[in-house]
């Protein structure tokens, strides 16, 4: 199947700008790279092709020049479209240089942090350079090479002032250190943390409401929204994804409701404990800039489960929830601990909801694996 492009010109759902990802970005400083070092192309612009299969995004090159020892560098100015992302006019930089290895050997440049902990989806002493980003890297080499046999590449990917930038992002907080990540699940940055954003938010919820809806699903991602989808059998119209606005959603919810005079029988919330386990501290924006992470409300429920002192302690002191669902993998107590987790936030975002009769949550680790009930 032949892919189309994706025009960013065309405003999203919410009427704002989609951007690139840092991923996008350096896998297009990548391809202009390498095809300079193999076809001798100094390009303008190149394709990258989106992990959805279906589409492909134009992106501009800033700059593409040879290096005397017979490698490239090639760098794309990051726009992040109307998304405040800290990322956003960063200049993102790959240098290529063939290692005769056969293979892609990414490297962290300038300004592209090193994980030093566990609990992201990079192993310690990687690169931060997401596992779409790569895999998106591995796709245009082949894309260059064209069936010719692949000599392997090593890619350093850095970003002119990335330490500095990086001190905006959780990185520090998360063990990256020495600047930002090469990030993107999608290869496209939505303009879902913004003010405007909020009140397509409230459109949203009267559609999922109207016409005597007797069960909604709220979402603040993609892994949520599909559990919705699929599992619930939710039509699309019945499934919000709300980002971080958790609280505002809820606000939204009452004001509806209440207009209609009406109760709704079910609410579900359904995502990655990331997010919805923060409601546990009583936090309804989950910004990551507004927010702590949430691994001591998950410590907290493990104690009351009768959890030892020493896995409790451990818990809480997990790099990342997605640490936490690691380490519970294998936890012969694991599932019970997050169906307590999932009741404990269904009964606060019931307290804050008048006319909402039921409220279920679903939680999920990334990638879409089921943590409680729905396991």
């Amino acid at each position: 199947m032949s892919r189309a492009p994706l025009d960013l010109a065309v405003l999203a759902d919410n009427g704002l700008r989609r951007g690139r990802t840092t991923g996008t970005c350096a896998t297009a400083a990548f391809k202009a790279a390498l095809m300079l070092i193999l076809r001798q192309e100094a390009v303008a612009e190149v394709t990258v092709s989106l992990p959805d299969s279906r589409y492909y995004l134009s992106v501009p090159i800033k700059e593409v020049k040879r290096l005397e020892d017979g490698s490239a560098r090639a760098a794309v100015i990051k726009d992040a479209g109307d998304d405040p992302d800290c990322t956003d006019r960063a200049v993102i930089f790959v240098l290529v240089r063939i290692n005769h290895g056969g293979e892609l050997r990414f490297l962290a440049g300038s300004g592209v942090g090193t994980v030093t902990e566990p609990g992201i989806r990079v192993p310690v002493g990687e690169p931060a350079i997401n596992p779409m980003p790569r895999q998106m890297m591995r796709w245009a080499a082949e894309e260059v090479l064209a069936g010719e046999p692949n000599p392997g590449f090593d890619l350093e990917i850095g970003c002119e002032d990335g330490a500095v930038i990086a001190r905006k992002t959780f990185n520090p907080r998360l063990g990256i250190l020495g600047g930002i990540s090469i990030l993107g699940t999608t290869g496209v940055v939505e303009p879902m943390s913004l003010a405007a954003y909020m009140a397509s938010i409230e459109v949203y919820i009267r559609v999922a409401l109207g016409g005597d809806a007797d069960s909604v699903a709220y979402a603040p991602g993609k892994i949520g929204t599909a559990y919705a989808r699929q599992a619930l059998q939710l039509p699309q119209k019945r499934v919000v994804q709300i980002s971080n606005f958790i609280g505002f959603a809820l606000d939204c919810t009452n004001l509806v409701l209440a207009e209609e005079g009406r109760q709704l029988p079910v609410l579900w919330m359904v995502g990655h404990p990331g997010k919805l386990a923060k409601t546990l501290d009583d936090i309804w924006d989950t910004h990551s800039g507004k927010s702590p992470m949430a691994m001591a409300a998950v410590a907290r429920a493990a104690a009351e489960c009768g959890f030892s002192a020493s896995e409790v302690d451990s818990l809480r002191k997990s790099n990342t929830v997605e640490a936490v669902v690691g380490s519970l993998r294998d936890h012969p107590r694991g599932r019970d601990l997050w169906c307590a987790v999932e009741g404990q936030i269904s009964a606060a975002v019931h307290a804050r909801l008048k006319r909402v009769e039921k409220v279920e949550t679903r939680l999920f680790g990334l990638g879409g694996v089921a943590l409680g009930q729905a396991a």
